[in-house]
Formats: structure tokens, C-alpha cells, sequence
């Protein structure tokens, strides 16, 4: 398994795993528009339904589709390391927009998994 390291700030470096697929809850009465989240964030079109594949720098290629109250992310890393760290920023945003939760409550809901 490969792993994305980011600095939260200058004494901490957190390791979020990549190149798995992800399950991410999205809250209860929550009901955005993610096919309009992800043209937003990264410019690409598609049904979130039947499924949406693309890449983004720094990420790699992403499917995502949606499943009832879930949004199913597989991400297979880059070959090369991108040191730009406003790429998790933007990630972070989609998700929170897509899922209605933030970091810490998505952290929460994977460690009760």
C-alpha cells in the first residue's frame, strides 16, 4: 500500500493510505448535487450514478460513484509525487461538499469500521 504524506503543520506529518477504495457515509438529509461538485472541483462531466473516472494531479485516477447514502472513491496513485498541498485542500472541500461531513467526521466514521 502507498501512502500520501502532508504536513497538518511543521512538527506533525500525517499518512493517509492510497490506492484503495473508500466508502464515505454521507449525511443523513444531505442531498448534493455531486455530479455539479465534481465539474466544480475538477471540470469533469459525468453521471455519478453509472460512475465518473478521471484524473487529477497530485491524486491519480479516481472512479467515484454514488450508492444510495454512499459515495464509493477508488483512487490509484500517480507515478510521480506532486509537492503542491493545495490539491488536498481541494480534495478535502470536494468530499466535505459531496458528503456533508467534515475531516474529522469522516476520520470518525472510518475508525468505527
Amino acid at each position: 500500500m502507498m501512502y500520501l504524506c502532508f504536513p497538518k503543520n511543521i512538527n506533525e506529518i500525517y499518512l493517509i493510505p492510497i490506492g484503495c477504495m473508500r466508502e464515505y457515509k454521507i449525511k443523513r438529509g444531505y442531498n448534493p448535487d455531486i455530479d455539479a461538485l465534481i465539474e466544480k472541483f475538477f471540470g469533469v462531466q459525468g453521471n455519478i450514478l453509472n460512475g465518473v473516472h478521471f484524473s487529477v494531479d497530485g491524486i491519480g485516477d479516481v472512479d467515484i460513484r454514488r450508492e444510495k447514502s454512499l459515495l464509493i472513491v477508488d483512487i490509484v496513485p500517480p507515478k510521480t509525487v506532486c509537492s503542491d498541498y493545495s490539491v488536498i485542500r481541494r480534495w478535502n472541500d470536494f468530499l466535505f461538499e459531496a458528503t456533508g461531513k467534515t475531516t474529522k467526521e469522516r476520520k470518525k466514521d472510518f475508525s468505527k469500521m
